[in-house]
């Protein structure tokens, strides 16, 4: 028996995570008897730091493994260095065995605007263009093709998989169900149509078909939720996220009163006002963080 733990958006540069950080979340994986780990993207902007982060981890002699978030990509040239980067923790449209019976497969993952209120796909490439972090990363084809390319990969992986009858646990960065996206009301109705670069409803229309799939797990939304059971399988979303959207930071702000209305997309320029403050509690509080937004899976 192991414990795989599932950890995505840990953003470690726009957290200014450094060794002491990572030390923290080491302890906590040692606390839970963690026997491996799993990075499912967003791990760091520029990919040289996201291998660091593996690095870390993988030299105190935990197994760890990663595939790519939106934000690494950004860092990358080349469909193939994207989907086959070279290096052994690299865990994307491949797998490997946890035990006799169950593998973790890696998908990247990515998104097919059908979360979108939006339904012309020119005025959703306008949005992404003028909004969406995505507009760095260079895809050869639309982000459909892309998507198309993704369904394909997957199901011939997962069709090996069913034939063989080994039991699958998935990590994707990108949302593969509706359940797990938020649609707003005013004054915050534009981010119902960013949901078009969210993830694919293809790919989990995809995983439905398969009924050897016991759990997904996946991140991006920055929203972490309780886990749903669809068809028979488990989904899980507890993403890390920025420092300003943690659940310590919203306890720091109202312990001591510093804004009458929570709202996390302000309160970066009032975090930097009370640094000394907001440090001293992200250190005394950073363990359980972690633990709120790690994803663990027994096997």
């Amino acid at each position: 028996m192991g414990n795989l733990a599932i950890i995505s958006d840990l953003h470690v540069d726009i957290n200014k995570f450094g060794e002491a950080e990572l030390m923290i979340l080491w302890e906590v994986l040692q606390q839970k008897k963690i026997t491996r780990l799993h990075l499912a993207g967003d791990t760091a902007n520029k990919v040289d730091r996201c291998l660091a982060v593996v690095d870390f981890f993988a030299n105190k002699g935990l197994p760890t493994t990663f595939h790519f978030g939106n934000h690494e990509l950004a860092d990358i040239t080349g469909e193939a260095m994207m989907a086959h980067f070279p290096d052994p923790h690299f865990l994307n449209e491949r797998y490997l065995a946890l035990n006799d019976q169950t593998v973790l497969l890696g998908m990247n993952g990515w998104y097919d605007y059908r979360f979108s209120e939006l339904e012309e796909e020119d005025a959703i490439v306008r949005m992404k263009r003028l909004y969406w972090y995505d507009r760095l990363i260079q895809r050869e084809g639309t982000d459909l093709e892309v998507n198309g390319r993704l369904l394909y990969s997957a199901g011939k992986i997962l069709d090996s998989l069913a034939g063989k009858g080994l039991e699958v646990i998935l990590s994707t960065h990108f949302v593969p169900k509706r359940e797990f996206i938020v649609y707003q009301t005013a004054p915050y109705e534009r981010w119902n149509k960013l949901n078009a670069f969210l993830g694919s409803e293809s790919f989990g229309e995809l995983l439905d078909r398969y009924d050897n799939i016991k759990q997904v797990v996946f991140g991006h939304t920055h929203r972490r939720f309780e886990d749903k059971i669809i068809n028979h399988t488990i989904y899980s979303c507890r993403p890390f996220g920025y420092y300003y959207e943690w659940q310590l930071t919203r306890a720091f702000v109202r312990e001591n009163r510093l804004i009458e209305s929570y709202d996390p997309m302000k309160l970066r320029v009032l975090l930097r006002a009370h640094h000394p403050a907001f440090s001293e509690y992200q250190k005394a509080h950073l363990h359980e963080e972690f633990e709120q937004a790690m994803t663990m899976v027994p096997y």
